[in-house]
């Protein structure tokens, strides 16, 4: 089985510090999209504010809170070895409203036999790490390469790893960073 990191953790400085995860798009939680994309995973963890939880979904918190998403994949890392043993995960963020559509173009890509994990590639040519399926051991691996969890960038943690790559053909790596972001999304006639 496969499971599902979704962080939705951080502050959201670019909007304000509002909740993120609650920022309603189509009339939903932004996170809801998240968690619908993944509904076939097993566990599914959320790593933030118990404002997050949902049927089925375990919520864990980053120690310290707000010790950024390396801190938060540490957490969600540490559940799973209390669960079982999946030998891959979803991991996504919580501000993708198209997160349907990452999975739909990653869940039948198998991860190679030399590679750690399979991500989408945006139009600009720029890896979305936080927008792929790896396996649990290169992440835990690559977690235990650091020093400190604490305030370190994903780049960092997964950037060493062998990734396959899935050009986003359909923009489905779009995330909503800030208020505009979330204002032009709502504003498309067909934001899905």
């Amino acid at each position: 089985m496969t499971a599902a990191i979704i962080l939705a953790g951080g502050r959201a400085s670019r909007l304000d510090g509002a909740d993120k995860a609650a920022v309603e798009i189509g009339g939903r939680p932004l996170i809801d999209a998240a968690f619908a994309a993944v509904s076939g995973a097993s566990p599914v963890i959320a790593v933030g504010p118990e404002s997050v939880t949902r049927n089925g979904v375990t919520v864990v918190r980053e120690d310290p809170p707000f010790g950024g998403p390396v801190a938060g994949i540490h957490a969600a890392l540490g559940h799973l070895d209390t669960v079982g043993a999946p030998t891959e995960t979803w991991l996504l963020a919580c501000d993708l409203p198209r997160a349907e559509l990452i999975v739909a173009q990653l869940h039948d890509v198998p991860i190679p036999e030399d590679a750690d994990g399979v991500v989408l590639v945006d139009a600009d040519g720029r890896e979305q790490w936080l927008a792929g399926r790896y396996r649990v051991a290169s992440l835990r691996a690559s977690l235990d390469g650091l020093p400190d969890v604490r305030d370190v960038a994903v780049r960092r943690l997964l950037a060493p790893l062998n990734l396959h790559t899935v050009t986003d053909r359909i923009g489905a790596t779009l995330d909503l960073d800030t208020w505009a972001d979330v204002n032009s999304y709502r504003n498309q006639e067909d934001p899905v």
